[in-house]
């Protein structure tokens, strides 16, 4: 196992294989050390069947110190990541040649991989933690690899509808404000490819793909993956985590939170996340507070700071903000028990049968919000094309028609329905099983 230097990478490729090493499978799990030693605590079971492998990352120009996650670094540092990540590639080798493991499950970045599997002889899969209609609206193999080398590079038009080899209707398409990022990742960097360059080179070659999601949710966009790159496509299903009961019971944070969740109405609260690497400018951070205080409904909002932040001023809620909204809101601004307040009665969460509410920030998110609001689960927030702001009273009128709005009832009970795909272990678990039993019978046969 070896995920990009990302720790909402890092985390699901950690879960997949406690997967498989429960079905009797030794895992080799390959990050850099300060990495390894942030990953969550291993249940003991795994003592035996998950080693966790401590690679260096090299030291390059315009990487801080001791950085080896995106966490650590600004939006603008990722490439310079990138760069480093590359430079595993000597040490990495040495380890694939010494334990000559049957398979290797990859990330996007480490295109380096494809010839050093084929020389040893490795089974190689590509771990798309990302859905498959991102992977899809990305084109074929040759598509992304000629990104590196095209004197006509892909323009924001293109990525302002959706691409002409889904044969399907679908609303997938980025606003233009997004669509920039997109033309970014078409360019060379620092690192002297692309992005695009670097999953086209992953992809080819592959023996299989596996997505973290289902048929039942995204059933055509899995299918068209396997056309477009002519190899298995394998969901993992959505792998539902475990709710652990005991644990945090006796955390006082967790006392307090739960103590305010129980007061409020079911299903009326919204929580409030953005993300771990998401960074929003002060404007961004006074319009969510204001259309939240405006939508008069409850909300738990977390509000931290992404450790990379280079910003070492307080974020500043707008004046009162806190003082008017405290019966019926709370900002917290350290770690919570995120799946424990997700599966809360009152809050909403599309995995646990709730709507949701989307303000799109990064690579895939602008994709999922228009697939979603498509599939009547939720609605994205109105904003600004050009340059991607919102307003107070778009977050509010949002809230409202999802929350209480009689507009709103369809998304409710969409969501819902949802809830009975997502939150079916079963289900799930059979795909996990179908994957396992792929990896038992189509490695690579060693002479």
């Amino acid at each position: 196992m070896f995920p990009w230097l990302a720790f909402g990478h890092i985390i699901p490729f950690l879960e997949l294989s406690k997967f498989i090493a429960r079905k009797g499978h030794k895992i080799s799990f390959i990050s850099t050390p300060r990495n390894i030693d942030r990953l969550p605590k291993i249940p003991s079971e795994f003592s035996n069947s998950i080693t966790l492998v401590k690679i260096s990352l090299p030291k390059i120009d315009g990487l801080p110190k001791d950085a080896e996650a995106t966490m650590d670094i600004t939006s603008e540092e990722i490439i310079y990541l990138k760069k480093a990540m590359d430079g595993m590639e000597k040490d990495v080798t040495n380890f694939l040649e010494k334990n000559c493991p049957d398979w290797i499950i990859q990330d996007f970045a480490q295109y380096w991989l494809a010839p050093i599997s084929t020389k040893l002889g490795i089974s190689r899969i590509y771990y798309g933690i990302i859905n498959a209609w991102f992977n899809c609206f990305l084109g074929s193999i040759e598509n992304m690899i000629n990104t590196n080398n095209c004197t006509s590079p892909p323009k924001l038009e293109d990525f302002l509808i959706p691409p002409k080899w889904i044969p399907f209707e679908t609303k997938a398409a980025y606003r233009l404000h997004e669509a920039r990022w997109m033309v970014g990742s078409s360019q060379k960097n620092v690192s002297g490819v692309s992005d695009l360059y670097r999953i086209g080179v992953t992809i080819r070659g592959l023996d299989a793909i596996i997505i973290r999601h289902c048929p039942e949710f995204e059933g055509q966009w899995l299918k068209l993956l396997e056309d477009l790159h002519h190899i298995p496509v394998l969901p993992t299903g959505l792998m539902p985590p475990i709710v652990e009961s005991s644990t945090d019971e006796k955390n006082e944070s967790w006392i307090s939170i739960k103590e305010w969740l129980d007061e409020k109405p079911k299903g009326l609260v919204v929580y409030v996340a953005l993300g771990s690497e998401v960074t929003v400018g002060q404007s961004e951070i006074n319009e969510l507070a204001r259309g939240l205080e405006l939508s008069g409904s409850p909300f738990f909002w977390v509000l931290r700071k992404p450790s990379g932040s280079r910003n070492k001023d307080p974020i500043e809620l707008p004046d009162g903000f806190e003082e008017r909204t405290k019966d019926r809101g709370i900002v917290w601004k350290s770690w919570v028990p995120q799946l424990k307040i997700l599966s809360h009665e009152s809050v909403e969460g599309l995995m646990f049968g709730h709507p949701l509410i989307m303000l799109p920030f990064l690579v895939d998110q602008g994709l999922n919000a228009r697939i979603l609001e498509d599939k009547g689960v939720g609605i994205d927030v109105p904003r600004n094309e050009e340059d991607g702001s919102y307003t107070s009273d778009s977050v509010a009128n949002s809230v409202k028609l999802v929350m209480v709005g009689n507009d709103g009832k369809i998304i409710r009970e969409k969501a819902k329905e949802m809830s009975s795909i997502f939150n079916n272990k079963e289900l799930h678990d059979n795909y996990i099983e179908i994957l396992i039993n792929f990896l038992e019978n189509y490695r690579k046969v060693k002479n």
